[in-house]
């Protein structure tokens, strides 16, 4: 190979430069280096043809040339010997090394590296009062006193120095505005900015730990503790120290500070001896928004030198600041950090690579500031980057640490484009501190600092190496458990800003704790803490290592403690309630008040959330002589004047009432304007009339309006408004003005609506109440004329008499020869507020709606929205009169026409009729619905598609949200029926079960839990929680009682599995005895007469149901709109509200009854109702933020107002508003994206939720949710796409392969089915095989067939005959053919093998129960006869 020429300074050749060995070199002689080290003092261009090189340099060199010229030309005579040609490759493969070894090493930048005078590129992250603190390269902080940031800046703090007395010393002749000047510092947040880029000097090193003179004062934040250890100065005289006036050039870039204020511009302090900047008012007002401040630090770009040299203009646009890029230096003191200079590549490596900085200086480039999009050619060596310089160390010959990184190369900061989206985001706002983020990749590991991670969206990540364990690691190792490759889960702690890097943690103590930062502990909240010191100011509570919390001695106690130390002891656990959150001070204030912390009222933490009528607990803060000052949360305060203290009048408010005491208030009025609450003790009682006593603003005949405030048996009582008087109306006389009966009206009216037109007719001034009715109907003229289809309008009103009943509606005789029809949907605008049918012979009034020719009759209505159209009318049930009136989803109510085979036909509107076919009628399966629903009969359900070209119309009852057609009552129930329950209340005789789908409460005695009499009963209630589900079977109703058993005799075995078996059968098998609990409560001596059951009243008042304000959901998968939102699979957790149940036999009746009336009046409590408006879905959603069943609820009801947008974007503002800590909660509401998209959306929009879904949640579980999703809407075929989809990314687990199978053999593609077992055998772990092949097995059972089930089984019990739990799945299928043969050969082969006698007496007690119900009482008796024999036995086997 022909030699290559090469420069002397090029790095990059393979070849060694031949020096004197320096180790061998005396003391007294100086090392020589082969670099250049360009000094101030050297002369750059040597005249008469010199050099610069020393003598022992050039002859260096020119042994070096020899010696690769000679030994190329030996390679190229030598070639074809193989004996030279392996000396050749052992010479080349040594060059390499030894050109390592003068290549520049890559070192990272730590504490004990730094020394004073080193010069640093930085970036501000925050602004303190007295300091800045900024983020240095790898992972370094400092800070920045005020006093380092400019001479100008100090000399300011300086004069404000200056003592009062000298002031006034001073002439009085001073100028006013130099005077005003001095009064004036600004402050840093004037100056700078977080992200701001700043070069910067070391000016002290302090030792961890020392005393902290650094003026930023105690703080538990890690950020402000780590910067106090490394203290930076900006003033430009340091910063830009060994610049020369020679190397201010066009183009060059440096930090200047304002030293003065001139006629047309800014004189600027370069830092450089002889020679100032100039920065005119005209550059400034282009770039800068605001004017500038003496002592203010500008980033300035030199444009021109002066003819004199003195001075030079600069400039401060940014862009010409980010692009200006040093091409020659005369000496290394001319290269500030933070300048952009061209570089070429000498060499690359693992841990960075190497430079030539213009041609004379080393750098290098840490694997921290390499290019994030960097790929193996982008970097290759001889090719030229430009760099950033970060900073350098002095050393002969110096070096230069430099960046590739592109925020750092533009000084922006480190944004993030997330997958699937086009917009940047700051890296900041896409990971938040505390959020926890799975599978984090490990990228390298650096043993004694840490671990280098990588995120999936491509953002890296520091894990110092106190923050990988809880325990203490010494140092890591690239084989341990945090190798390079391995995935973990970890949290974000904060930012290394300046590296673009996260501070994450790997500590599974980090990882579970709650409150990180202050931010996290939310107002109103209970806590838990440990007492870390109490003096007189507070007690203080550390609430995790991160967040502490303080008790003000206000709060101590409900009273005021003389000796709060014996009370409270450091160390002990304390619980307590957050008051205020203040994130700007980083402090959280708690309570220890017993009151606040148990009270159930609500909490006023803003005064936005302050509502008249509302009743809180307060504190009081202030006692002043005419009023009392109450404190609620978070600041917010009221003002209770002092005629609202008592009803009696007080004197002396101090007497009566002293800080720190808890009362209890309502809120009477608000003033938002001013920010003022005013509240009210004696009105905070539960009954509280808030009307006005003055009544003489009402006469007798006025026209007032008003609002419903209690309703009562022969009246109701309004608060007219806006006088807020006290008003009676009559029932009855309402009752007739709106056309119902008076029952009817009861069911109607609700506290809050509104009455208008109301007539004055009575003034009870001794009472200060007013009696007021309706004011009197317009009668409604008839036409006395003859009328006739000809003269007949619209509108007309006419007088007739039923005289026929039709299926489509009731035929009414006007006259002789006309008649008329009303339809059912025209009779009333509330559908349930009237009969769809009159009665026969009945008079009615109607309008005329139009004129039918060709059967020659009229089209009536009795709306009162038509019959008097210039009268307000509550239309509850809007008029339907054509296909194109209606659109999916919408929310209708009609009248059953017919009842067929296939379904229902339903009367929506005028000859328009909906089909409900027989899947759309019930949620769950019902074998027997006809008896269910009857002719006439008003149901409500939801639009599924309505086609104006086929006049077709598809209608569904199944939703979670709408009432169904017909629940259960007690006429319903019969004994023997099978109910599903909820255990509500244990008591020592039995439980208490809240029947499904009704409001019936029954009572399981004791004595109805087991088969077995002899069993402990107090054992098995302990069994039972609350809130349990459970199934029951009707033993009795008598009385309005209802008697229910829990004995496992009582049911098949079909009503034993799961209700959901048939969706998800697989989980409940894993490996478990599906019935050894069950037959363990039996016994072959249990007999079902025992003491007769204890038997409860029905209670029949509704329930309150809490759960709105609580923001709780249900048990069951939650249902909303027109599809189940969460599938098959998902169940909300959720808590109901307790209810009082009147079922104590010994209670009396009369107790009974004011028990039920105080049910009443808490049912009539606003919060208890359901909200019915965007209004109220915000007020829940502010209490409970997290509650993703209130969120799905928000959803659903803008999918009933057809704002299909709206509701995506609620979805999307419930994931951001849930804490992140509520995973369940947030899957509940990506799968709600994911049914909405599926029934409203697109491919592509669905696609991308799910994507969004897979990443924000566990990906397996979306995967399936989605595929059950396309399965529940009938699109099997997208279905089946999904369910290939997740079987090929997660192919390891069994559920993902049964789950498929399921959907196959559901669809009657049982062959299909039947070839995924052996491709998941093929797929799956060994371990894995029998639980498939087990759950395949029952496939068969359910949906095959059964003999080849059965085949599966056998193959089981034969190659694992000890597995018990297979055996036991294996009986329960059989069980479920009613083959008792096949069973008892089943049983006859286990009770063979050998076995535990605990095991085998489970298998007896199955048996035993089987026989009982598919066998006879000879097969009982013989089951008892076997027991007998084993056991005999295995008593004489031992």
């Amino acid at each position: 190979m022909a030699a290559q020429k090469r420069a002397l300074d090029d790095s990059s050749s393979t070849h060694k430069t031949k020096k004197p060995k320096i180790s061998q070199q005396p003391e007294n002689t100086q090392p020589v280096s082969a670099t250049t080290n360009l000094t101030a003092d050297e002369v750059d261009f040597p005249r008469g043809g010199g050099t610069s090189f020393t003598p022992l340099e050039v002859k260096s060199i020119r042994k070096e040339a020899h010696e690769e010229l000679f030994n190329e030309s030996q390679v190229a005579a030598r070639k074809g010997k193989q004996s030279k040609r392996k000396s050749e490759a052992a010479a080349s493969s040594k060059k390499p090394s030894q050109k390592v070894e003068h290549a520049a090493r890559i070192e990272h930048l730590n504490y004990k590296r730094m020394s004073v005078g080193m010069k640093i590129f930085g970036q501000i992250i925050a602004i303190q009062p007295l300091a800045l603190i900024v983020s240095l390269p790898n992972q370094l902080l400092g800070h920045v006193p005020i006093t380092n940031i400019s001479s100008q800046l100090t000399t300011l703090l300086e004069r404000m120095d200056v003592d009062e007395d000298e002031d006034a010393n001073e002439s009085e002749s001073e100028d006013k505005e130099e005077a005003e000047s001095r009064s004036k510092v600004p402050e840093l947040s004037n100056f700078f900015h977080n992200g701001q880029y700043v070069r910067a000097t070391v000016t002290t090193l302090h030792v961890p730990g020392s005393t902290d003179v650094t003026g930023l004062g105690k703080s538990r934040d890690e950020t402000i503790r780590a910067s106090r250890r490394v203290e930076l100065s900006l003033t430009p005289e340091r910063v830009n120290a060994g610049v020369q006036k020679s190397d201010l050039k066009a183009g060059y870039t440096l930090s200047t500070s304002v030293k003065s204020i001139e006629d047309h511009g800014y004189l600027l302090d370069l830092g450089v001896p002889d020679i100032s900047g100039f920065l005119a008012f005209k550059d400034v007002e282009a770039e800068l928004p605001s004017k500038l401040q003496i002592g203010q630090l500008l980033d300035a770009t030199i444009s021109s030198i002066s003819k004199n040299g003195r001075t030079c203009n600069v400039t401060v646009d940014p862009q010409a600041f980010v692009s200006s890029t040093l091409t020659e230096v005369n000496h290394v003191s001319s290269v500030l950090p933070g300048t952009l200079v061209q570089t070429l590549i000498t060499a690359v490596h693992p841990t960075g690579i190497n430079l030539q900085v213009l041609g004379f200086f080393d750098g290098t480039v840490d694997e921290f500031h390499l290019p994030r999009r960097m790929t193996e050619k982008s970097l290759k060596i001889g090719q030229k980057v430009k760099a950033r310089v970060l900073y350098y160390l002095p050393s002969a010959p110096p070096k230069l640490a430099l960046s590739l990184n592109e925020h750092v190369v533009r000084l922006t900061s480190r944004d993030v484009l997330p997958q699937g989206s086009d917009t940047h985001f700051p890296m900041q706002e896409l990971y938040p501190i505390g959020t926890l983020i799975n599978d984090v990749k490990v990228l390298r590991v650096e043993a004694e600092r840490g671990l280098t991670v990588r995120l999936d969206s491509g953002v890296d990540g520091f894990v110092h190496i106190s923050h990988i364990s809880d325990e203490h690691l010494l140092s890591l190792s690239n084989s341990g458990p945090w190798k390079p490759g391995s995935l973990h889960r970890a949290r974000v702690l904060g930012y290394y800003s300046f590296d673009g890097l996260l501070q994450l943690s790997l500590k599974p103590s980090v990882l579970a704790r709650k409150h990180l930062q202050v931010t996290d502990v939310h107002v109103g909240e209970i806590v838990k803490g440990v007492i870390k010191n109490l003096n007189d100011s507070g007690l203080f509570v550390s609430l995790s290592e991160t967040v502490d919390g303080v008790v003000w001695p206000n709060h101590f106690a409900d009273i005021r403690l003389k000796n709060p130390s014996k009370r409270f002891k450091i160390g002990a656990t304390i619980k307590c309630r957050v008051l205020v959150v203040d994130p700007e001070r980083n402090r959280v204030s708690l309570t220890a008040k017993k009151s606040l912390i148990e009270s159930d009222l609500p909490r006023i933490t803003a005064i936005e959330h302050a509502k008249i009528g509302v009743v809180a607990l307060g504190v009081i803060f202030k006692v002043l002589p005419k009023a009392l000052m109450i404190e609620f949360y978070n600041n917010v305060k009221a003002v209770v004047p002092i005629k609202e203290v008592s009803e009696e009048p007080v004197e002396n408010l101090s007497s009566l009432y002293t800080t720190g005491k808890v009362v209890k208030i309502r809120i009477i009025a608000l003033k938002p304007e001013e920010k003022t609450i005013i509240a009210s003790i004696r009105k905070s009682g539960a009954v509280y009339e808030p009307f006005s006593s003055d009544i003489s603003g009402v006469e007798i005949g006025n026209i007032v309006q008003g609002l419903v405030f209690e309703i009562h048996k022969e009246n109701a009582v309004l608060a007219l408004q806006p006088s807020n008087i006290r008003a009676l109306i009559s029932i009855n006389n309402l009752a007739n003005h709106r056309g119902l009966s008076a029952a009817q009206l009861k069911v109607a009216l609700k506290v809050g609506d509104k009455l208008e037109a109301l007539v004055v007719v009575s003034r009870n001034t001794e009472n200060n109440f007013v009696i007021v009715a309706n004011k009197p109907k317009l009668k409604l003229s008839l036409a006395k004329s003859v009328i006739s289809l000809d003269t007949v309008e619209s509108g007309q009103a006419v007088g007739g008499r039923v005289v026929r009943h039709t299926a489509y509606g009731v035929l009414v005789k006007l006259s002789s020869h006309i008649g008329g029809v009303l339809y059912p949907t025209d009779v009333s605008d509330d559908f349930g507020s009237a009969t769809s049918f009159p009665a026969m012979d009945a008079i009615l009034k109607a309008v005329v709606i139009s004129v039918d020719q060709d059967r020659k009759q009229l089209i009536l209505s009795t709306r009162r929205s038509r019959m008097y159209p210039d009268q307000a009318s509550k239309v509850v049930d809007r008029e339907i009169t054509q296909i194109s009136d209606l659109h999916v989803g919408a929310k209708v109510r009609g009248f059953i026409k017919s009842i067929t085979d296939h379904g229902l036909f339903i009367t929506i509107g005028r000859n328009i009729d909906a089909r409900v076919q027989i899947r759309e009628l019930f949620d769950d399966f019902v074998k027997d619905w006809k008896p269910r629903f009857e002719l006439h009969q008003l149901v409500q359900g939801r639009i599924l598609s309505a086609e104006a070209d086929t006049k077709k119309v598809e209608m569904t009852l199944r939703s979670g949200d709408l009432s169904k057609p017909v629940a259960l009552t007690l006429s319903t129930l019969v004994p023997g029926q099978h109910v599903d329950g909820v255990v509500k209340r244990i008591e020592e005789y039995g439980l208490f079960i809240q029947i499904n789908n009704s409001k019936l409460s029954g009572l399981c005695h004791k004595s109805q839990l087991s088969d077995n009499k002899d069993a402990d009963f107090a054992v098995a209630l302990r069994g039972f929680r609350e809130n349990d589900r459970v199934k029951a079977v009707i033993v009795d109703i008598k009385d309005k009682r209802i008697s229910l058993s829990l004995k496992p005799s009582r049911f098949a075995v079909e009503d034993t599995d799961d209700p959901q078996a048939d969706d998800q059968p697989i989980d409940e098998l894993d490996g478990v005895d599906v019935q050894s609990s069950r037959s363990e409560a039996g016994d072959e001596n249990s007999s079902d007469d025992d003491e007769s059951a204890m038997r409860v009243d029905v209670n029949t008042q509704p329930q309150l149901q809490h759960s709105y304000a609580t923001g709780k959901s249900s048990n069951a998968p939650l249902k909303l709109s027109d599809y189940q939102w969460f599938g098959d699979t998902v169940n909300i957790d959720a808590s109901h509200s307790h209810e009082s149940d009147d079922s104590d036999d010994e209670a009396p009746s009369k107790k009974k009854k004011k028990r039920t009336e105080i049910e009443q009046d808490l049912t009539a409590q606003m919060h208890s109702k359901a909200p019915e408006s965007s209004a109220d879905f915000e007020r829940l959603l502010l209490g409970s933020p997290n509650s993703s069943y209130l969120w799905i609820q928000y959803m659903s009801f803008q999918l009933q107002l057809s704002e299909i947008e709206k509701a995506r974007e609620i979805g999307r503002r419930a994931l951001d508003k849930i804490s992140f800590r509520e995973e369940a909660e947030k899957l509940n509401v990506w799968v709600a994206l994911l049914n909405l998209e599926n029934a409203y959306g697109i491919d592509e929009t669905l696609e991308k939720v799910f994507r969004d879904a897979a990443r924000a949640n566990d990906s397996k579980t979306v995967h399936l949710r989605l595929a059950s999703i396309l399965d529940q809407s009938d699109k099997h075929e997208k279905a089946e796409e999904q369910y290939k989809r997740t079987c090929k990314k997660f192919g390891l687990s069994s559920k993902v392969w049964t789950s498929f199978a399921e959907h196959y053999i559901q669809r009657g593609e049982i062959e299909e089915s039947r070839k995924l077992l052996p491709r998941a055998l093929q797929s799956l772990e060994k371990r894995k095989h029998l639980k498939t092949i087990s759950r395949f097995a029952q496939l068969e059972y359910k949906f095959g067939e059964p003999e080849r089930g059965k085949t599966l089984f056998e193959g089981i019990v034969d190659s694992h005959p000890k597995r018990w739990d297979m055996w036991s799945i294996y009986m329960d299928m059989e069980a479920r053919r009613s083959d008792i043969q096949s069973s008892r050969n089943l049983f006859d082969r286990v009770l063979k093998l050998k076995m535990t006698s605990h095991k085998a007496k489970s298998f007896f007690k199955k048996w035993l129960e089987l026989e009982r119900r598919l066998g006879d009482e000879e097969g009982a008796e013989m089951v008892k006869q076997k027991a007998i024999e084993w056991t005999q036995r295995s008593n004489n086997s031992s």
